[in-house]
């Protein structure tokens, strides 16, 4: 995903509670939808800047080459700019663009469908 794209802030603003209940009508639920969705942006951008980052790792100890290496110096500028995995996952829940299901209530909807 190209999170330079993203809508989301990259400071830290208040928000309404119940903006938080739509879809699941619980915050606390909404919460831990955000919360999984954040873990997963967090590892997402962790794997793409270590992939990026080994592209300049160097096997052999060259002093000069460790501490002038530009490049890798704007490679993490540019992830550090970047909105936090938080501020990003909600976000895409306020912009209904995250996918949840509740196993609980499709079990009890198969159930039913049964007898």
């Amino acid at each position: 995903m190209d999170y330079k794209r993203t809508k989301a802030k990259s400071t830290t603003i208040t928000r309404d509670l119940f903006n938080f209940e739509k879809g699941t009508n619980n915050i606390y639920e909404s919460l831990v939808i955000i919360s999984k969705r954040s873990n997963q942006i967090s590892q997402e951008i962790k794997q793409e800047l270590n992939q990026k980052l080994d592209e300049f790792a160097s096997y052999t100890d060259n002093l000069e080459e460790v501490f002038e290496n530009r490049e890798q110096i704007e490679v993490s500028k540019y992830y550090e700019r970047l909105p936090k995995a938080t501020l990003i996952a909600v976000q895409e829940f306020l912009d209904d663009e995250i996918y949840f299901r509740k196993p609980e209530e499709e079990i009890k909807k198969t159930e039913t469908d049964l007898k």
